[in-house]
């Protein structure tokens, strides 16, 4: 009995060493909150599993750093899956980055999103590379929009033309849903369902004057 009861107790072990094991596996990765490091990004870049980046926009020039990953793991450690993505999603095969800049056939990526670093890859395919409007129009119209964490009160504001000064012509309270028609500068055509089950169409502004982002979309 003592034999399997150990026995037992090994088993259990295993199976919970394995479940803390899976915690370790990539999390999906969706901006929540503004991040004040990416203002001045132009776009995003699909990068594959194996990544050189850059000093210069030069294969001569100094590999700041190889990255590598998989479902599993991020090398370097340093950088991680949060701080090298913007997006991260597994099972859609999407692994996006930050782009800050391109020349040629190089682009200038933030490979550290809490500090804003950059460094330079070069493109394999240049449709790899979408710029703001384009993946809010591919992604946003797909899946709708959701409002990030610590967005000042005034995105709610729902206005009736594309201007800081035009009048507001309705509040988002809890919108079950915000659908974008229209994208244009740092202003989105938006119809929501509010909870109260009142329609409202309006122009929300997406992004600040200064590029910091309060809206993404809700890709799931």
């Amino acid at each position: 009995m003592k034999i399997v009861r150990n026995f037992i107790f090994l088993i259990m072990i295993l199976l919970v060493s394995g479940l803390f094991a899976c915690e370790t596996f990539a999390k999906d990765i969706i901006p929540v909150r503004p991040n004040v490091n990416r203002v001045n990004t132009v776009g995003l870049y699909q990068v594959g599993d194996d990544v050189r980046i850059y000093k210069e926009p030069n294969e001569n020039s100094q590999i700041l750093y190889r990255v590598r990953y998989n479902a599993n793991e991020f090398f370097p450690e340093d950088i991680g899956f949060e701080k090298f993505f913007v997006v991260y999603l597994k099972e859609k095969s999407l692994a996006l980055v930050a782009v800050t800049d391109l020349v040629d056939d190089w682009v200038e990526i933030v490979y550290d999103n809490s500090t804003g670093k950059t460094g330079w890859i070069k493109m394999d395919d240049p449709y790899k590379f979408m710029t703001w409007i384009n993946f809010f129009n591919n992604y946003g119209k797909k899946y709708g929009l959701v409002m990030l964490k610590g967005a000042p009160e005034s995105c709610k504001e729902m206005r009736a033309s594309m201007e800081d000064d035009a009048k507001a012509i309705s509040t988002m309270n809890i919108p079950q849903k915000i659908n974008l028609s229209v994208i244009r500068g740092n202003w989105a055509l938006v119809s929501v369902m509010d909870l109260d089950r009142t329609p409202k169409t309006g122009y929300i502004k997406w992004r600040s004057n200064d590029g910091v982002q309060y809206f993404f979309p809700a890709i799931k």
